[in-house]
């Protein structure tokens, strides 16, 4: 128990002559005279030359005199196109992996590309041609070998969803296109900014929990409106939550029910899960889930041209337009009402494709054995997404179904994805017309197919036994998409997550320490009940990066609370009282004004009562701003030092601490 904490015995003349010791002056001037901390200006032209320069290599003296510019011009280039790095160690072999594995690839990317245009609102077309230039685009500038490049589920329906509260694509589907041109020119925008300015943090306000979540509830929703295509409805609701969606189907089901579509979507639906279990039990046959897909489109088309069962209420395709990318850059709307919205849908668009992407990336990379650069890839995402704004394609991330395939088709690199665009470009020229009869049910079936690898019942569950208020983001992410919108669930797990960060900086633990028996290690006395404690010194360390306006006040009441109830339990035992107070400032990043302000009304209340005050191990920006507050001038610059023991030696060898009494 705490309360029996043992109590360390000293021969003051030992610890005298320890005071003595020369070499503790000299330490804790370390600590006083360490080097001012660099200013916000030279922080952000540090964090854009990491990236514009990742891992530059200081040049020798000859190499420097001979052409500077030249090896500064080659660092950029190969930072911002890390394929100039590895391309000149590229071999036929790996090409030959590469190429197979960008075939399958394709032969998935083409059909799920159709299919997450028509759940975008959009023309079949614009799926395929965000299915070529941003992986173009990514496999120059990014840094994932595995991640794969495209249109994915959850930004297509997040962007149908946002956008036609803004556009009716229905009424004015010109009009619609041009908005998601202009929201994914804002996406991108957003991306590139973030890598350049090392802004990853936004992103990480999703906490994994929330995405959990919001990932699970956006394929039951999406899930939900591949009814319309799977029963044949014309007329569906625009809204995304569950109740509406629901509705608009039993209330569709009487009037513009067509049984062959439910039977084609579901018939093939089953295939498409007979497949992917195939591929699960056996590894050999990882390529059979990748080619479902396509064969579902051909097949299913076959029947529909032989059978003529468009006229008999199948609904079809029809026209794929043919050719490459068109430009879009006369479409994007820089002018008009809808600017302001369309940034914020691109806000939010780009941190959802960031997210997916880079925990995608990440987690592959991880299995591969290299380190995935969050920043880089931020970078590689914005570039990508703006020049498919101007080439006629919507928002792109990396899909984690297609990287799954990717990677067990034996990519090496990131050529896969060329070989993939490359495709699908020669798709557009040669096999558009092939589509016409191609029947929209199976395109709801291959959506269908790919969403149980969003529902992560298991991960929900050990969320839960670890952090309950993560699984409270999760819950709420979830349930907020599932019974509102996007935007509520996205705004329900961010509230939660900055709840959880404001409760622990409001309230940061503040732990008492004792010394481990036999070290001149300190630690908490609650985890490590078998610690002494140093008679006459009460020694805390504030668990907490930052000491500031939130949580000043709390942690100079608690500190002296903890003091009050200290010289209570002494009192009680005979010991005499807290003379000194020791601070461990090891844990705290930084201070600002409320925090100094704080410590200065913490020191006038222990000099008032006879007691000492030490710091210990204060960081590089809190003693720089303490130093220029004048606070180490009021405390003295004898009582800041580099550690706890050294601050404990100290205070037993001052006079003013006197273990007698």
């Amino acid at each position: 128990m705490i309360s029996s904490v043992p109590t360390e015995t000293f021969s003051v003349e030992t610890r005298q002559l320890d005071i003595e010791d020369a070499s503790r002056a000299p330490r804790a001037e370390w600590v006083l005279n360490s080097p001012d901390p660099p200013g916000l200006c030279q922080e952000l032209l540090g964090s854009i030359k990491e990236t514009v320069f990742p891992n530059r290599k200081k040049p020798s003296s000859s190499s420097k005199m001979k052409n500077p510019w030249r090896c500064a011009v080659a660092s950029f280039l190969q930072g911002l196109f890390p394929i100039l790095s590895w391309g000149k160690n590229y071999k036929a072999s790996t090409f030959k992996s590469d190429l197979m594995a960008g075939l399958t690839l394709a032969s998935l990317s083409i059909p799920q590309s159709i299919g997450y245009a028509s759940l975008a609102k959009l023309d079949p077309q614009y799926g395929l041609y965000t299915s070529v230039v941003p992986p173009l685009i990514y496999a120059l500038m990014g840094s994932s070998r595995e991640l794969a490049i495209g249109p994915v589920a959850v930004v297509s329906m997040l962007l149908s969803s946002m956008v036609q509260q803004i556009q009716d694509p229905m009424a004015d589907p010109i009009a619609y296109r041009k908005l998601i041109f202009t929201v994914t020119f804002f996406a991108g925008t957003f991306q590139a900014l973030f890598g350049i300015f090392r802004l990853g943090f936004l992103v990480d306000f999703l906490s994994h929990a929330a995405i959990v979540g919001f990932m699970a509830g956006a394929a039951i929703i999406i899930g939900l409106q591949q009814l319309k295509g799977l029963l044949g409805i014309s007329h569906f609701t625009v809204k995304t939550d569950v109740v509406s969606v629901l509705e608009s189907v039993v209330r569709s089901i009487n009037d513009e029910l067509y049984p062959l579509n439910f039977v084609l979507g579901c018939s093939f639906l089953i295939f498409l899960l007979f497949t992917r279990f195939l591929g699960r039990r056996n590894k050999n046959l990882f390529w059979l889930p990748a080619i479902a897909p396509l064969i579902s489109v051909m097949l299913s088309t076959l029947i529909v041209f032989l059978t003529k069962a468009d006229k008999h209420g199948v609904n079809i395709i029809k026209n794929i337009k043919r050719g490459v990318n068109q430009s879009s850059v006369h479409q994007l709307q820089f002018k008009g009402p809808h600017v302001g919205q369309a940034a914020k849908v691109g806000l939010v668009s780009a941190i959802i494709a960031l997210t997916e992407a880079i925990a995608v990336g990440r987690s592959f990379a991880s299995i591969r054995g290299y380190h995935l650069d969050g920043n880089k890839e931020m970078v590689a995402m914005g570039f990508m997404n703006l020049a498919g704004s101007l080439s006629s394609c919507y928002v792109a991330t990396g899909s984690f179904s297609r990287t799954a395939v990717n990677v067990s088709s034996g990519c090496q690199t990131v050529v896969s994805n060329l070989v993939m665009a490359i495709t699908v470009l020669l798709s557009l020229e040669l096999l558009t017309r092939l589509l016409y009869f191609t029947p929209i049910a199976i395109l709801a079936s291959i959506i269908l197919s790919a969403l149980p690898g969003l529902i992560d019942i298991n991960e929900a569950y050990n969320i839960w036994k670890v952090d309950k208020l993560d699984f409270l983001a999760c819950i709420g992410a979830f349930l907020g998409v599932l019974f509102a919108s996007v935007e509520i669930g996205l705004l329900v797990a961010v509230t939660i997550s900055f709840g959880k960060i404001l409760l622990k900086s409001i309230r940061p633990g503040i732990e008492k320490m004792g010394r481990l028996p036999g070290t001149d290690i300190f630690c908490d006395i609650s985890q490590y009940p078998m610690v002494i404690k140093t008679p006459a010194i009460l020694i805390i360390r504030i668990d907490s990066a930052s000491m500031c306006f939130v949580n000043a006040n709390f942690i100079r009441e608690r500190i002296l609370g903890l003091m009050r109830e200290e010289e209570n339990k002494m009192t009680e035992n005979a010991n005499g009282t807290v003379q000194a107070l020791i601070l461990d400032m090891s844990n705290m990043m930084n201070i600002d004004t409320s925090g100094i302000i704080a410590l200065e009304e913490l020191h006038r209340k222990l000099v008032s009562h006879g007691k000492e005050f030490a710091l210990a191990n204060p960081r590089m920006q809190v003693i720089h701003k303490l130093k220029v507050a004048k606070f180490v001038e009021k405390v003295g610059r004898g009582w800041v030092f580099l550690s706890v023991c050294e601050a404990v030696d100290a205070c037993l060898g001052s006079k003013s601490v006197n273990l007698d009494t």
